[in-house]
């Protein structure tokens, strides 16, 4: 994970300064990592269409907003750790590993079943950094873990639109997001 350097001057008490340096690191990714999330459901907020719209379209602004808190929640604990947080677009496209979002205008299906391959890598990487805080900083710990149980609700909000009757997700073993959308669609144009 991404260090922030050893340009801290200071951090909490008790803290040592390389811990609190990997520590912002990995809450650097996880600033990035939720700034695109939020920027991907107002995206998605924007472009969905078809017969499901208005319920998709009224789920994804809470997750919007609680999302965005958690960006605020994520950059004062930064600084906190006498970091720095980076959150220009510049910062974000030129430190993340993965791609944008790549559906566009899209029937409702479509785009949850993409949005939940997104949800699975911030849940994914928000678990591994909750994981590696437990023992150096058990406060940024308990914020990822609240966080985890916003995001996995919201998750589970998506899932619930791509579920069958027998419980299999449609985008079960799809690696993309378009393979994803595709996925989700064939499931919805076969259930009665």
């Amino acid at each position: 994970m991404p260090s922030q350097g050893s340009d801290l001057s200071y951090t909490v008490p008790g803290m040592s300064m390389q811990d609190s340096n990997e520590i912002v690191g990995m809450l650097q990714m996880r600033l990035h990592s939720l700034n695109d999330l939020h920027l991907t459901l107002k995206h998605i907020h924007w472009n969905v269409v078809g017969p499901h719209f208005i319920a998709v379209h009224e789920m994804l602004d809470p997750q919007v907003d609680k999302v965005r808190s958690m960006t605020d929640d994520v950059a004062e604990r930064i600084s906190t750790l006498g970091g720095e947080p980076k959150g220009t677009p510049g910062a974000l496209v030129d430190a993340r590993p993965w791609s944008d979002y790549s559906i566009g205008r899209a029937e409702a299906i479509e785009h949850l079943g993409a949005l939940d391959l997104v949800y699975t890598a911030v849940i994914k990487d928000h678990r591994e950094a909750m994981q590696a805080t437990e023992t150096p900083d058990p406060v940024t710990q308990d914020m990822l873990i609240e966080q985890l149980r916003g995001l996995e609700l919201f998750q589970w909000f998506v899932r619930a639109h791509l579920e069958s009757s027998g419980g299999t997700l449609s985008t079960r073993g799809a690696t993309t997001e378009t393979r994803a959308a595709g996925q989700a669609a064939d499931q919805a144009r076969h259930q009665p």
